[in-house]
């Protein structure tokens, strides 16, 4: 069985390691060179997008942002999965609020903005705070603006119109402008769906983010009602997309209710865990289901953290004197604030999970991974 990935990227690299198990062979088409190449060994290369597709039994993606062109010429092939309008409902925003109104699923009060009246109209009818999400393009916490004050408006409005000036993106760009939710936290849940509309669903997470960029990732056992909520709510976004593959959707928590903040329609930074966390990682799973393998089970083995490394190509020796943990490197070159690999930590129990955590964080360096230091800290008071 033959997998051709669109990018070439640390997550194409992940699903290549979790198929040599399964005897499925993984190439990755990216999207730079326009060239085919081993997502293990950049180097080699396999000639041109059309010969991936004739190699590849089942086609797949490791992100949003792929040209049109390139979605349309494998969608043709009859082996792309998820679909094209899948992948451009997770890089258009637009797409994915409708989404959202179609299935009935909770997310912030919206507007669409394309002009200055617009911006007017979202700030009149939304009231303040807003924040201000690009369409198209906005990632880890890019192409987006905040305003608490009408005193601000005329400011971000030049800076947005300047942007839609240098907007190079296959279709019009556009503003996303959403009510400021007053979340108690993030989470997120990672889930598999198949051909057959059968799904697998990974326990609900709780996200830490610094300046916008997913840090810690936390898989306890949780509030079971919760994660029946957010099942449900992924249910309906998988369904309605008539999705295969791994699909990713992130929540604000209000209270005891969850607000979808984004879809993510590929295997997801905050499921890195389920590598060393789950009974089936979320690499293998979408693996299996683009294949048309069935589903392994989501299920929580042990309490297992995981911790971004950003921007640093090491990272002291002695985290792995630290019982259960696991390193994982991406092979990247250094460059600030880039991801460049994470460490995944597990133990037998919430609390003990958390104190490992606060130990692993403390031989970091702090000048790289302070904002961890102190989540770990404010995250052991509660156990």
């Amino acid at each position: 069985m033959n997998v051709l990935v669109l990018g070439a990227g640390q997550l194409a690299r992940m699903m290549a390691l979790a198929s040599k198990p399964l005897n499925v062979n993984v190439r990755a088409y990216d999207v730079g060179s326009r060239t085919v190449v081993d997502p293990l060994n950049l180097a080699q290369s396999y000639g041109d997008l059309a010969e991936g597709i004739a190699f590849a039994d089942a086609i797949t993606a490791e992100f949003e942002h792929i040209a049109h062109d390139v979605l349309a010429q494998c969608e043709a092939s009859g082996k792309l999965h998820p679909s094209s309008q899948a992948i451009k409902t997770g890089g258009d925003r637009r797409l994915e609020k409708g989404v959202l109104e179609q299935c009935g699923v909770a997310n912030a009060q919206h507007k669409i903005i394309t002009t200055e009246q617009d911006f007017a109209d979202a700030i009149s009818e939304l009231g303040l705070p807003l924040i201000l999400k690009s369409a198209l393009a906005g990632y880890d916490g890019k192409g987006q603006w905040r305003i608490k004050d009408a005193s601000q408006a005329a400011d971000i409005w030049k800076d947005i119109e300047a942007f839609f000036a240098g907007a190079n993106e296959p279709a019009a760009q556009a503003v996303v402008a959403e009510q400021m939710v007053p979340f108690d936290r993030e989470v997120s849940l990672v889930g598999a769906r198949d051909a057959k509309g059968n799904t697998q669903v990974y326990p609900l997470v709780e996200n830490h983010h610094t300046d916008g960029v997913l840090t810690v990732t936390v898989a306890l056992a949780q509030n079971e009602a919760l994660t029946a909520q957010a099942k449900a709510m992924f249910d309906k976004v998988a369904d309605a997309l008539n999705y295969v593959g791994v699909l990713a959707i992130e929540f604000f928590q209000v209270g005891e209710q969850l607000l979808v903040n984004e879809i993510a329609p590929r295997v997801h930074n905050s499921g890195h865990w389920t590598q060393q966390g789950a009974d089936t990682c979320q690499f293998e799973n979408h693996i299996r289901a683009t294949t048309g393998m069935p589903l392994g089970s989501g299920e929580l083995v042990r309490p297992t953290a995981m911790i971004n490394i950003l921007g640093e190509d090491e990272v002291p020796s002695e985290v792995l004197s630290v019982p259960s943990v696991h390193l994982h490197w991406y092979g990247k070159g250094k460059r600030a604030g880039r991801k460049m690999g994470h460490i995944n930590l597990s133990a037998d129990t919430n609390k003990a999970l958390v104190e490992r955590l606060y130990q692993v964080a403390q031989l970091l360096p702090s000048a790289a991974f302070e904002d961890i230091q102190q989540y770990a800290a404010e995250l052991a008071k509660k156990y």
